[in-house]
């Protein structure tokens, strides 16, 4: 898909190296896990913080 000479592919890399704010992060998880219907106790909020974690050294790791 192309619109505006922007890909979906373009878009995806480009979230893929956007580092969000703790805010933004502890946001998007909470939105997340409300959508699933689980409560966001102080475990998923550490599952959270350690999944960005592989998120960044993965991201470490390709660059």
């Amino acid at each position: 898909m192309d619109e505006r000479g922007t890909t979906i592919t373009d878009l995806l890399e480009e979230l893929a190296v956007k580092e969000f704010t703790a805010a933004e992060r502890e946001q998007r998880a909470a939105e997340a896990v409300a959508e699933l219907g689980v409560p966001y106790t102080e475990q998923v909020q550490q599952a959270g913080q350690d999944a960005w974690a592989k998120v960044r050294a993965h991201q470490d790791r390709a660059a």
